[in-house]
């Protein structure tokens, strides 16, 4: 069954490949952004999602198939083409791809293809593709810059509050920096600068901030870790791109870093 058709519920199968750090919401406690491609290789954006609500057998991880009843979004509250809203109690977890299978992730990463920034634009203009992969021709730097470390007053408000669910909100932390990939595309000359939203780059900043005492010292060692390594000489780096709602401005929700290959 198509996970698009309008109106109907399906039973869609999905391999994550993106989980974007976790955001308050009134309605929905937090939100996880969760993306992935089905076995034809379509993407799916299953949102929204309390991750951390979610009991361990329905909590999934990156390169895990799962499987879950979802209907379309409202268009007039996500309008964007791949959006489906997930009955996330019927969730199942399927087999997870394994770190270092490389060769199995990439057969399906390739469904999808690979395109420039500006073949993406051009498509949201055509049919309003949301998410896409993309392959640079040139990872330039990654950059940080301090930004607010507090959430706007509206979501500190949630914290302590005694929600519609019977529980309090959980604590989350709001990462103190922006990050932001800084690359180029074979069809432009012109550098691309688009934010980072990825959960494991927030994870790590956290991580490396109790490992190493100072928040600085810790974006430091994110920049490292995401430019030098992921995006390395010995790296195929593509970035998992998606367009955050209503402003549709592209943003990088994960990277995908196998093995350059002769």
């Amino acid at each position: 069954m198509n996970p698009r058709s309008v109106g109907s519920t399906a039973s869609t199968e999905v391999l994550v490949l993106v989980k974007t750090y976790p955001h308050p919401s009134e309605s929905s406690r937090e939100i996880v952004c969760t993306a992935g491609l089905t076995p034809e290789g379509r993407w799916v954006r299953l949102y929204p999602v309390d991750f951390r609500y979610r009991s361990r057998d329905k909590q999934y991880s990156k390169y895990q198939w799962i499987r879950v009843d979802t209907r379309p979004a409202d268009p007039h509250r996500d309008g964007r083409k791949e959006s489906r809203i997930p009955a996330l109690d019927t969730l199942r977890l399927g087999p997870r791809l394994p770190a270092g299978s490389w060769a199995e992730r990439r057969a399906v990463v390739e469904l999808a293809g690979t395109h420039t920034m500006g073949e993406l634009h051009r498509l949201y203009e055509v049919d309003r593709t949301s998410l896409g992969v993309v392959e640079p021709s040139e990872v330039v730097d990654l950059e940080y810059s301090p930004c607010s470390r507090e959430w706007k007053p509206k979501w500190q408000r949630l914290f302590g509050q005694i929600s519609l669910f019977g529980e309090t909100q959980k604590p989350l932390r709001k990462v103190p920096y922006a990050f932001r990939y800084v690359f180029r595309c074979a069809d432009c000359s012109s550098v691309y600068r688009r934010l980072i939203t990825d959960w494991e780059l927030g994870a790590l900043f956290w991580k490396e901030v109790k490992r190493l005492g100072s928040e600085g010292d810790a974006a430091r060692s994110v920049k490292h870790k995401f430019l030098e390594e992921l995006c390395g000489e010995a790296r195929n780096t593509r970035f998992f791109m998606g367009t955050h709602w209503p402003y549709n401005t592209w943003l990088v929700l994960g990277v995908f870093w196998p093995p350059r290959t002769p």
